[in-house]
């Protein structure tokens, strides 16, 4: 069904991205844990993921190995993925210091992070690569992995992508329970300052819940992304798209936006006949039926409007000029122009984070970067001339606020003689 933004907007409104119904039973694992600690994970891992392993570490040898493991070619577009998300996260690193001579913000990293790494549905090494990396250029010393324990044990992927970005410590553990181990430490997991990673609802509500103990990235709901499309973009490539953004799970939204009514006609008469020979099949189309969207737009103007409410995760423009849209798309996780800058390059190895707000955060958050590794604080160094200059209007606003000793803290500055400047 080919929707105008009118009843788009009714439909998107009445959309709900998370279960309420989880946040009381995170609530119970989160408090287990921080009662119980390894004891309660271990039986988490048992009683969710099925597995029955004493152990939670993965040891650095045990990491060191799947690296060695994986073939050659896996090697090298790993190691090219880390390569050019260092450099680009180098190149927008916040400097030590900025601001005036006398006022003015200094940087610090973080001291320990907490990642977690998905698994389930399929392997996340770009996860570790998207976050780690981050937090290596921000100078993060301590850098620990969460990820669900597996039958077959953590994959060698993983735990290579681990090995290549200097990851601290690897722990197979998943869930609302990673959560709470990584907030308030257990005996084998330590504590850390801020916990960043896509995950399922349990873990978003456990960040939720957790929020305020421990630093957050996001509060993530399902995968996301919205085009912008007109005659000439190549429709195969544009129902690709679609499918490698509904593949991720069955609650991931795809909207596609087009001036164009019979353009989405042919799109959507095209995802019918090729989603009949693709694989994760199954997984797509509960996708496609239930969270896929073909929207009409009027004008140039109304296709950005749309865009900016839905604030998708990621917004692709697949149009003959998609750098038009560059200062009217605002609202959106991370923005792809053209045919040759897909979604899902930017997935892997086009440099910036593929960690992005979903569920409309876009419209007040941004993507992970290297600067969410970092504290920041200011510093007020100044001379006695500064001081004189500006004293007396602190002085009366601390007067009109009736903050007697605020007023009394400056009036004694100013009474006295010091020998230093």
């Amino acid at each position: 069904m080919i929707l105008n933004k009118e009843t788009f907007f009714n439909t998107l409104s009445e959309t709900a991205s998370l279960n309420e119904d989880l946040y009381s039973i995170v609530k119970d694992i989160c408090d287990n844990v921080k009662k119980h600690g390894d004891r309660a994970l271990l039986q988490y891992n048992k009683q969710f993921d099925h597995v029955d392993n004493p152990e939670l570490k993965i040891s650095n040898a045990e990491i060191e190995a799947a690296y060695a493991r994986i073939d050659e070619d896996l090697k090298r577009a790993l190691q090219q993925s880390h390569q050019r998300i260092e450099a680009f996260q180098q190149s927008i690193k916040w400097e030590e210091r900025k601001g005036q001579d006398e006022c003015y913000e200094l940087y610090h990293p973080l001291e320990s992070v907490g990642i977690y790494v998905p698994g389930g549905k399929a392997s996340y090494p770009s996860t570790v690569l998207m976050t780690a990396t981050l937090a290596k250029v921000a100078g993060v010393k301590n850098i620990v992995v969460v990820t669900p324990p597996q039958q077959e044990g953590i994959p060698d992927v993983v735990l290579a992508a681990c090995y290549i970005t200097g990851v601290t410590s690897v722990y197979q553990v998943g869930g609302a329970q990673s959560i709470a181990a990584l907030t308030y430490g257990t005996a084998t997991i330590p504590q850390v300052d801020k916990i960043v990673g896509p995950g399922n609802q349990f873990v978003a509500y456990a960040k939720k819940y957790l929020f305020g103990n421990v630093g957050i990235d996001q509060i993530a709901g399902p995968s996301e992304i919205a085009l912008i499309i007109d005659d000439t973009a190549d429709l195969d490539a544009v129902t690709y798209d679609v499918f490698a953004q509904a593949e991720h799970d069955e609650l991931a939204r795809t909207f596609v936006i087009s001036e164009d009514i019979s353009l989405l006609k042919r799109l959507e008469d095209k995802i019918q006949a090729t989603l009949t020979q693709i694989e994760r099949q199954d997984i797509v189309k509960a996708s496609l039926t239930q969270n896929h969207y073909l929207v009409v737009a009027n004008d140039f103007t109304e296709a950005c409007d749309i865009m900016n409410t839905i604030a998708p995760e990621h917004a692709s423009i697949q149009t003959q000029n998609p750098e038009e849209y560059l200062h009217h798309v605002r609202s959106v996780g991370a923005l792809f122009l053209g045919h040759y800058s897909p979604e899902v390059i930017g997935d892997y190895v086009a440099g910036p984070s593929h960690v992005l707000p979903t569920n409309q955060n876009a419209r007040f958050t941004n993507g992970l970067s290297v600067n969410d590794f970092l504290t920041r604080h200011s510093v007020i160094n100044l001379s006695q001339k500064t001081f004189n200059d500006i004293q007396q209007s602190a002085k009366t606003i601390a007067h009109t606020e009736q903050l007697y000793n605020h007023e009394q803290s400056i009036t004694i500055r100013t009474s006295k003689e010091y020998d230093n400047d």
